[in-house]
């Protein structure tokens, strides 16, 4: 189904947030959840903002604001919306279903059972909410109560696959195969079409040793389309231990396409390999599985085995002495080792390995320890296809390894799930004054003060300023223009020399990064100008900015920078008079608090960014490094909450955060 997409291009096109405000809160709720429809997240969170603002008192603004960030995956500011939702209204089953599934990712497994049986109570008939309680009862380990919300789900839909496939992994998880086989059996009765039915099939009788059957239905699994490396690694084993090593290889190959990441298909490969002589690809595939999974330190036994072949023997102690290190009572990791030093001439080292071994065999009954599994491990068995068409589709099905396509599909980096775009851990930037600044249409920080109309207002720059955390790079005709006005402004100032003049001409130079001459020109323009003037508070202000670009631009640069302590003093001495000429100054406390981490003064810095929250409760920028800064300091939860504000707040970018520090 092709649907335009003309609803976000007629309100970013012509409306600003500010102005939607005053509309029917309705209609913006409506746009909101056209957004949400449409995925983009982030927007339609600035959208039910804007009501949440207006009308506190809503509901619906708060449980869709919830649903936002659970496709963002900031589950702890989706739970805090839930909540207000539920508080405001305690009778609505969706709300519960809602919290249940935040719950249910947060692996709070009561609370989710919980909230799924009050869904229930008020809604006993819906088969989404009793099929994902009997799935957090699984969780919980209590397969029995699972079973019973299974059954009724059969009692009332006998003929339905999905219901029987949900029988079947969960007696799968309470290990009663034979129960799981004849369950997943009825299931492939019903829907002989589905590859996730026969996949479970195969697994299970693969567990059961019954692997003619196994194979039959791993291939029925393949042949309907399956994208599961595990039924292609399954089928692989069989192949295997059916000695037909073309066809294990061919499985194998079609497995590392579909997975990528997995170690365990690049190890029975790998296993393969070596089986079949190829040694050179075989120690390929086992350190690449060893890099994917390097926990996974019984991997590297087979390494040894393949390294022992190709006369590595320093690589073969190194690999012993891991896996000793993890189980000291593997005896043939001793005995590998020494056969490798003995190669190698190290008599003496070959025979205190073989010391090693001969006393631990000596005391038997220490020897406890499981010994690593070195033969072809069997894929985990695929969890049966649910029919999950209520919920959150987006959230529970993209995976990282579909992050090209999901880049693909949105041109804008702040659609769909922008919680999976790398963002680097770095604090949002200094808020400036600039001609130039890039659309922060989703941002909630107000970026006007009053101050920035005397400089617009008195005529002597060639546009309007505006105070931006991200300016535009400039064009090579831009460059141009202003190095114009930066002759233009010197011939002015050789014949009349004011304070408005040297300001203007330090802006100038600013833009084209000359910021030494810069601060000298505001310099001179603050020794003009009387004190306290909104042109003193500006002219402050800008030169404390610059002094920073240039400190952090010689540092980058790699150049020594002698007085950059006593440069950082005069920083914050400016952002100190400006606050104490402009208290309601939010941008002056917030870029104080960048240079006091700039510092590593983490502590003054958080204590700035409260400060300029305190002024500006939406100053999104604020919230982001104050979160970044709470949590390089080890106070994790706020330091989330903090996040979770800023991507409320429009800064998308938080979002991956979230995903990765949680």
């Amino acid at each position: 189904m092709k649907i335009k997409r003309y609803i976000l291009t007629l309100v970013l096109g012509t409306l600003s947030l500010g102005t939607f405000a005053q509309l029917n809160t309705d209609r913006i709720t409506a746009i909101g959840k056209n957004a949400l429809y449409y995925e983009d997240y982030v927007l339609s969170i600035q959208y039910f903002n804007q009501v949440i603002r207006l009308k506190p008192y809503l509901t619906e603004p708060y449980f869709y604001r919830s649903i936002a960030k659970i496709q963002l995956e900031d589950f702890q500011g989706a739970l805090k919306d839930c909540n207000t939702a539920i508080d405001h209204n305690p009778f609505s089953p969706g709300y519960y279903y809602t919290r249940g599934f935040i719950y249910y990712r947060l692996e709070e497994w009561e609370k989710a059972e919980s909230d799924y049986t009050q869904a229930l109570f008020f809604s006993p008939e819906n088969h989404t909410y009793l099929l994902l309680r009997a799935d957090t009862r699984a969780q919980l380990k209590r397969y029995d109560e699972a079973l019973e919300d299974i059954e009724l789900l059969l009692h009332r839909e006998p003929h339905s696959a999905s219901f029987w496939s949900e029988k079947g992994r969960i007696c799968l998880a309470k290990r009663d195969t034979l129960a799981a086989l004849s369950a997943l059996e009825q299931a492939a009765e019903y829907d002989k079409t589905n590859p996730a039915v026969w996949s479970a099939l195969g697994v299970t009788n693969l567990m059961l040793n019954e692997e003619d059957k196994a194979y039959v239905q791993l291939t029925q699994a393949i042949n309907l389309g399956s994208k599961w490396a595990g039924d292609f690694t399954n089928r692989g084993i069989i192949h295997y231990h059916r000695h037909n090593y073309r066809g294990a290889l061919s499985d194998y190959d079609q497995a590392v396409k579909i997975a990528p990441q997995d170690a365990d298909v690049y190890y029975n490969r790998g296993v393969l390999r070596q089986e079949v002589g190829d040694y050179n690809n075989a120690l390929e595939d086992l350190q690449t599985a060893i890099e994917l999974a390097p926990e996974r330190t019984e991997m590297r036994y087979q390494r040894g085995l393949v390294e022992m072949q190709l006369k590595q023997w320093k690589e073969v102690v190194e690999d012993m002495n891991t896996l000793i290190a993890r189980y000291p009572y593997f005896l043939p990791a001793y005995y590998m080792a020494a056969q490798a030093e003995t190669h190698q001439g190290h008599t003496k080292e070959a025979y205190k390995y073989r010391k090693q071994a001969y006393d631990l065999e000596q005391r038997k009954e220490d020897i406890q320890a499981a010994q690593p599994n070195t033969d072809i491990q069997i894929a985990d068995a695929q969890p049966p296809k649910r029919d999950r068409r209520k919920e959150f589709s987006s959230s529970m099905a993209q995976k990282q390894t579909e992050l090209s396509e999901d880049e693909e599909k949105y041109r804008s980096p702040a659609r769909g799930a922008v919680q999976k775009r790398y963002q680097d851990v770095v604090n949002e930037a200094h808020i400036v004054l600039s001609y130039y600044s890039k659309d922060l249409t989703l941002r909630s920080t107000n970026y006007y003060h009053h101050l920035v109309e005397y400089i617009n207002q008195n005529g002597i720059m060639p546009a309007a300023m505006r105070f931006t955390s991200q300016e535009l790079a400039l064009t090579a005709e831009m460059v141009d223009f202003h190095f114009a006005e930066i002759t233009q402004l010197s011939n002015r100032i050789d014949r009349a020399p004011n304070a408005d003049l040297y300001f203007a001409r330090a802006m100038e130079f600013a833009i084209v990064q000359d910021y030494t001459s810069a601060i000298d020109d505001c310099t001179r323009a603050l020794s003009l100008t009387e004190a306290k003037s909104p042109l003193t508070v500006i002219a402050t202000f800008c030169r404390a900015n610059w002094r920073y670009r240039l400190v952090e631009y010689q540092r980058a640069n790699g150049e020594k920078v002698a007085t950059a302590n006593m440069d950082y003093d005069i920083m914050l001495r400016d952002y100190d008079q400006v606050i104490a000429m402009q208290p309601d100054f939010s941008f002056a406390y917030y870029n104080k608090a960048n240079t006091l981490c700039a510092q590593h003064e983490w502590k003054d810095a958080i204590e700035n960014y409260t400060k300029a929250i305190s002024v500006d409760p939406e100053l999104a920028e604020a919230y982001f490094n104050r979160g970044l800064t709470y949590i390089y300091t080890g106070e994790n939860e706020k330091g989330l909450a903090d996040l979770s504000k800023a991507g409320e707040l429009g800064i998308y970018q938080a979002y991956n955060l979230l995903s990765r520090f949680k």
